[in-house]
């Protein structure tokens, strides 16, 4: 291509770029304000400031059942979801070596006892001697000290005995609490080693009725929480269902991942209809202030910036408006100013608020000339032509 063609072709697009920005401007000047921006009304009303986590249903105790023998498992006697009560066989061990251990230590007792008896009459014997001055003092001791002896032998091993007997009592094992069995991990055939570290065999929840969530909240948003504070969270197996529990301790031990500082609430609910099940996510919000009948501003009119206004000059008139929280953190502070802008014949006119609170999606108004019904823009309607206008909207 020849420059000169080239020169041409560029300076005709530029020649019609500007034309047709000349037009969209003088078209745009001539539509009235009230066509141009979209408005909303100041209202009076409720609004609820919220912090929010995730968490973990889980129940209030779960019981892990363990073993303190070893052995194979040759019987089950429950399986997932069955209700249990206190002191019900769960599962039977192998017991033949048990078993058999046992009955030695109580073969063992009636030996020690033959010898017991025959060091008593061999005492008896002995003081009848001594009193007839056939045996010396020496030797009558002797006969003592052997019957002392062989009554501590046969306590230890009654003491064996028992230990014995116990043990062989651990192969049937039992539910400690009742409940229900929300996991098993062992079947038939399975051997099961207790060491320094009892293995769980069967988990056992005491009662999905009441459960509890275990959720992790910011150091920013920890301090407006307080115990007995009313929670309100939903799960995703009931996406249309909110349920309703109550704030039950704060822990203090801090979580640290990613220089992040998180701590644990723990939230108590009542569950009567068991649709709850441990494990499930739940998603919490915590109501940490409340304003009744207050006036309110849109968020969508703080986050407005008419196109016409100085960047510079904006941003700092505006830089102090940070109510509403960035990226979930919830970074929310009671009191701070902010602009909004109104209608003022063909003009838009800045209007100086201070904040109080805010839900997400209004803003309590502290102090203002607005009233309620006044009108605030919220944003920019659909330019001439159809094609969205270009309207700067800033995050505050």
């Amino acid at each position: 291509m020849k420059p000169i063609v080239k020169i041409t072709l560029l300076t005709l697009a530029a020649l019609a770029l500007t034309v047709g920005a000349a037009y969209w401007v003088i078209n745009r000047a001539a539509v009235s304000p009230e066509q141009r921006y979209k408005q909303q009304a100041v209202e009076r009303g409720e609004i609820v400031q919220t912090v929010s986590a995730n968490g973990t249903l889980n129940p209030v105790v779960l019981v892990n059942v363990g073993t303190q023998v070893s052995g194979t498992v040759t019987k089950l006697y429950v399986d997932f979801n069955d209700n249990v009560e206190k002191g019900q066989p769960l599962l039977e061990l192998d017991r033949s070596l048990l078993a058999a251990q046992a009955r030695q230590s109580s073969a063992n007792i009636g030996n020690i006892a033959a010898t017991l008896d025959l060091a008593r009459a061999n005492e008896a014997r002995m003081k009848s001697l001594f009193e007839q001055e056939y045996v010396s003092r020496q030797e009558l001791e002797q006969a003592v000290q052997a019957k002392k002896s062989a009554e501590a032998q046969l306590a230890q091993a009654k003491a064996a005995a028992d230990k014995d007997q116990v043990n062989l009592n651990y192969t049937t094992i039992r539910s400690p609490v009742s409940g229900i069995v929300v996991d098993r991990v062992v079947d038939l055939g399975q051997t099961v080693a207790a060491s320094l570290q009892t293995p769980t065999l069967i988990k056992i929840a005491q009662d999905l009725s009441e459960m509890r969530i275990d959720s992790s909240f910011a150091e920013a948003d920890i301090g407006k929480i307080k115990p007995g504070q009313k929670v309100r969270f939903t799960v995703d197996a009931f996406p249309n269902q909110s349920f309703t529990g109550e704030v039950q301790q704060i822990r203090m031990n801090a979580t640290v991942l990613q220089n992040v500082v998180t701590y644990n609430v723990r939230v108590s609910l009542q569950n009567p209809d068991h649709l709850l099940l441990p494990g499930m996510t739940a998603y919490v919000n915590i109501a940490v202030a409340r304003r009744d009948d207050v006036l309110m501003v849109p968020n969508a009119a703080l986050r407005f910036k008419p196109p016409e206004a100085d960047e510079k000059g904006a941003a700092a008139k505006n830089g102090a408006s940070t109510s509403e929280p960035r990226g979930g953190k919830g970074k929310k502070r009671d009191s701070a100013s902010g602009t909004v802008y109104v209608i003022d014949g063909n003009e838009l006119k800045p209007v100086s608020i201070q904040l109080g609170i805010t839900d997400n999606r209004n803003t309590e108004v502290v102090s203002s000339e607005l009233k309620a019904g006044d009108k605030v823009i919220v944003g920019e309607n659909t330019a001439p032509g159809g094609k969205p206008s270009s309207v700067g909207m800033r995050l505050f």
